[in-house]
């Protein structure tokens, strides 16, 4: 029996270009999948080429050391290519 995952609408500032995201996916591949260009280079959360600001919602990183700083973290930067929604999100790319 397949296990179907939860999906989130993840919506992005300030085009308002919108996708579906499923929980297991990272939003940056969802995006990319859904035919937006989006930018990205590493896809492991060191290179910081798509770092953005999550304007609402929740995620989580699938690396525990993504290539934020605390800082950053608390001012709510996030890398779309480690980040997996676990709600319906709004994103500014490009954020930094």
């Amino acid at each position: 029996m397949t296990v179907m995952s939860e999906t989130f609408r993840v919506t992005l500032q300030p085009s308002g270009d919108s996708f579906e995201a499923a929980a297991d996916e990272t939003l940056l591949r969802s995006g990319l999948a859904a035919g937006l260009a989006l930018p990205w280079s590493c896809r492991t959360g060191t290179c910081r080429t798509c770092i953005s600001r999550l304007l609402s919602g929740r995620i989580e990183h699938t690396v525990p050391w993504p290539g934020l700083s605390s800082e950053e973290k608390a001012e709510g930067f996030i890398l779309p290519c480690v980040a997996q929604p676990r709600s319906d999100c709004t994103v500014r790319p490009g954020s930094a």
